[in-house]
């Protein structure tokens, strides 16, 4: 990279984490705040129990989420490196809340894929690739919101993006560079630890290595300590877990199903799949509609190898594997986001590259400028509700601590969304998923609900009623 491309990205970087700062110290109860506050809690209590990796554990203590009574909390999902991340900074350096180191550390990571991007697409096809692709990713409303929530996908891309770096750079610049295939298989066994569903981006790692080696790439030793390496780790993580199924979620559906009002619905290659994700999420909220233009452009252009193309094809393995989990949360989309701002920065390069017998180039330049801010605009419209939360969350959370002891077990009739715990800073069941009597029996000391009738038969009960307003009610079991 030349001096004028570190300025360039500097600016972006710059654009970038300015963006992502836009309403970091608003409660932790935002669009999939069920999900952020589960990994928020997690850093939580490390700061408060002790940094054990091994033993994450969170504020949910029903059976609702594994079908298993799960009374210490136990968390087993990814490892729990991003959630050690912010819990360290937040513990030794207090200077701001936890929601706000997490978010940060978010931000942070994501400018990591950027600068990756840029210099991808730079070497890949030029340096207005780069300008885009970085570009997208940095400003893009999309891909800005999920750039700086309290999740580990941004973290687990970062890691993986920087894999594929130091791999691109060891085995294009330096194909005996030992060095660089170490650390980039320390950051693709980090990622893959971190999500393991950044792991379709194996498919670009192993293009990287037939590219290389071509024919002898099975002869080669490298591949094979790289994966070896990579994947070692988490194959331990998986295993260990299963010690403990009570801290396990469901996740089979997430492959073919959607829970819907109706209950679980099939949608593995139904219309409601292709709809869902190509017009609504990657058409609409992505990319503001007009920007799927440069993401065509970007697939059907043309390049010095297939780097490019594996790294599209990783992106919709994926997609098309977790169509029930892409199509349920949003959030599922942030490991394509390399792979879309990456296709949408070539297919704005070719769109420049067109011949002029074929376009008016001092029609076209402004053409697409207009696009972008079209596409940006469309798509602010669509994200813009994702900031927002329920005033009476942070309300009623405030009269949960006023009216218990932290170490009461709290029972929130939330429909399994644990953002009341998290918010009241108490452990429990995030819904009434037992008879009244059973969860008194289980050590659980309050109730709240907004449910007119579990309100009716609560206080039929001639239960000590601590709160009561036109909305909730807090009782004493």
């Amino acid at each position: 990279m030349k001096k004028k491309d570190i300025i360039i990205l500097a600016v972006i970087l710059v654009i970038g984490l300015a963006l992502r700062l836009y309403k970091i110290d608003t409660p932790l109860a935002d669009l999939h705040s069920w999900r952020q506050v589960d990994t928020a809690a997690v850093a939580r209590n490390f700061t408060r129990d002790g940094f054990n990796l091994l033993k994450p554990t969170y504020d949910d203590l029903s059976s609702i989420q594994t079908g298993l009574e799960n009374p210490t909390g136990i968390r087993m999902v990814e490892f729990p490196i991003y959630n050690a991340v912010f819990g360290f900074l937040y513990k030794y350096f207090p200077i701001t809340s936890l929601e706000i180191y997490g978010r940060l550390t978010s931000a942070l990571f994501s400018l990591v894929t950027i600068g990756v991007l840029y210099y991808l697409a730079l070497k890949e096809k030029s340096r207005t690739a780069a300008v885009a692709s970085a570009g997208i990713y940095a400003i893009f409303p999309f891909f800005v919101f999920f750039s700086r929530v309290v999740l580990p996908e941004s973290t687990a891309v970062a890691f993986m993006m920087l894999s594929l770096l130091f791999l691109h750079i060891g085995l294009t610049n330096n194909k005996k560079s030992i060095t660089h295939l170490l650390v980039g298989s320390v950051f693709f066994a980090l990622s893959i630890l971190t999500k393991p569903t950044t792991i379709f981006y194996s498919f670009a790692t192993g293009y990287l290595f037939i590219q290389t080696y071509k024919f002898d790439v099975l002869k080669n030793w490298r591949p094979y300590v790289f994966f070896l390496i990579g994947l070692v780790p988490l194959i331990l993580w998986r295993w260990y877990i299963l010690q403990y199924p009570e801290g396990i979620p469901a996740s089979a559906w997430l492959i073919t199903q959607v829970n819907t009002f109706e209950g679980p619905k099939e949608i593995f290659f139904r219309p409601a799949f292709f709809r869902w994700i190509f017009m609504e999420r990657i058409g609409t909220e992505i990319f503001g509609i007009y920007g799927v233009a440069f993401v065509l452009f970007g697939v059907i252009g043309k390049y010095k190898n297939l780097f490019i193309q594996s790294i599209l094809f990783s992106g919709l393995v994926y997609l098309f594997t977790f169509q029930g989990g892409n199509v349920q949360h949003e959030y599922y989309q942030t490991i394509l986001l390399p792979m879309l701002a990456l296709m949408g920065g070539v297919g704005i390069a070719n769109i420049f590259e067109l011949p002029s017998k074929y376009v008016q180039k001092i029609v076209l330049y402004p053409t697409v400028c207009v696009a972008i801010i079209f596409s940006l605009v469309f798509s602010f419209y669509k994200v813009k509700d994702f900031y927002t939360y329920p005033n009476d969350l942070p309300q009623i959370a405030a009269l949960i601590k006023t009216f218990t002891l932290p170490e009461d077990k709290i029972v929130t009739d939330r429909s399994g969304d644990t953002t009341l715990l998290y918010l009241s800073d108490r452990k429990g069941a995030p819904a009434v998923y037992k008879d009244i009597d059973e969860l008194k029996n289980l050590g659980y000391s309050y109730l709240v609900t907004s449910n007119e009738g579990l309100k009716t038969d609560l206080k039929s009960r001639n239960l000590e009623i601590m709160v009561e307003t036109d909305l909730y009610l807090l009782v004493k079991l």
